[in-house]
């Protein structure tokens, strides 16, 4: 023999060791088909990944061929961010119309401006572009070609600007017009008008609340970052008494207008945008009779926008012998009253400024006013597109 027997104890353990090793060969191999499948599949995973990428941006350029479009819309799922404090101006859709006008207002950031409030409905009913998904629009007549709002969205985006749509909800002599059975009407049937000749439409009447509404939403669908309604009340001026409102009902019109702001509120907040309204400066301290409720309205709303314009005053309101002499205690005291009212609302106070006929210090006065009462900012609104530029300079 060429080498000695083994000890029974040595060939116990060599057999031992024998199979240990023939085990651990087993388990590294099936270890290693497993990897290899493993490896396999993720290969496979990683091509057909490639490849429905591939298909899909093939698709998807096909499909922006088709529609002549380079973007898709893409709806919000929550507003952007408010400014520190909102420090805007009001443009009407006209004023936007006019060539390199919507740049001039832009230019105002270099002043301080961080908001935009542009008219989508004003108040002689015309819409200033055409609101997809809503053909009676067009039917009225109200249809203008003043701006697309998508392409305005993108600018004031751009260039970091908050922007407001404004849309005028009950007077509207364009729907009024075209639709009698929607408006406000006199005894014998005819239409109910303002002293101006402005007709109304119905507050009683859901149809009415629908228009507006969908017209709002084609604006947030567009990319504005906030809606406010504004109108949203009953008439004030001329023969109120004579107007007949068709399915009246017996509920109140403060419940009912607080019944359309929040009916607005469900339709519009889904769709990413802030909703608010523009409400009369004395509806937080007396009732008008026009069924703005602050206390209701708030409930619902995002922002209050109170109109705490001094020259709308008359002599005595608030206990201030001329409002219009003194306009930052008008604003400071209609922001006192605002402030009650809302309380224990999540809405926030953003006054509209009177920046017409009056000085730049007076229009500070006011600016001062709003941000001693803690408001969250400030518009100023000049019906003709002019502005006090140093009103829009953040506080110092």
């Amino acid at each position: 023999m060429l080498y000695p027997s083994l000890d029974p104890n040595e060939r116990f353990r060599a057999r031992r060791d024998a199979v240990r090793r023939r085990k651990r060969r087993r388990r590294a191999a099936v270890a290693g088909l497993l990897l290899l499948a493993v490896l396999a599949l993720a290969a496979g995973m990683t091509l057909a990944g490639k490849s429905g990428t591939s298909g899909n941006a093939t698709s998807a350029e096909g499909a922006n061929a088709g529609s002549g479009s380079v973007e898709t819309l893409e709806i919000a799922t929550r507003p952007r961010p408010l400014p520190v404090e909102v420090r805007g101006v009001h443009v009407t859709g006209a004023l936007a119309s006019l060539p390199g006008k919507l740049d001039e207002y832009m230019a105002l950031t270099r002043h301080g401006l961080n908001t935009i409030e542009l008219d989508i409905k004003d108040e002689g009913g015309e819409i200033a572009f055409a609101p997809s998904g809503v053909p009676l629009a067009k039917k009225t007549g109200a249809v203008r070609s003043y701006y697309d709002p998508r392409k305005v969205a993108r600018r004031m985006h751009r260039k970091g600007i908050y922007l407001i749509g404004r849309v005028v909800v009950f007077q509207d002599p364009y729907l009024a017009r075209a639709r009698p059975d929607l408006a406000v009407r006199r005894s014998d049937g005819s239409l109910w008008t303002t002293n101006a000749g402005l007709g109304w439409v119905n507050p009683y009447d859901r149809r009415v609340w629908e228009y507006s509404v969908s017209v709002a939403a084609a604006a947030a669908r567009a990319g504005f970052d906030e809606i406010m309604l504004d109108y949203v009340r009953f008439p004030s001026d001329g023969d109120v008494g004579a107007a007949v409102y068709p399915g009246k009902t017996s509920v109140p019109r403060g419940r009912l207008i607080a019944g359309f702001t929040e009916y607005a509120k469900r339709r519009l907040a889904p769709l990413g945008v802030r909703v608010s309204t523009a409400l009369f400066g004395l509806s937080a301290t007396r009732d008008m009779r026009l069924g703005q409720v602050p206390r209701w309205i708030s409930a619902h709303m995002d922002q209050i926008h109170p109109m705490a314009y001094p020259a709308l005053y008359g002599g005595g309101e608030l206990g201030i012998p001329s409002p219009s002499s003194e306009p930052g205690e008008t604003v400071f005291r209609t922001l006192i009253d605002f402030k009650r009212e809302l309380k224990g609302s999540r809405a926030q106070l953003i006054p509209w400024i009177q920046d017409w006929n009056y000085a730049p210090e007076q229009v500070m006065q006011q600016v001062r006013a709003a941000r001693l009462q803690g408001a969250k900012g400030y518009l100023l609104w000049n019906a003709s597109g002019l502005y006090t530029k140093s009103a829009l300079a953040p506080p110092s």
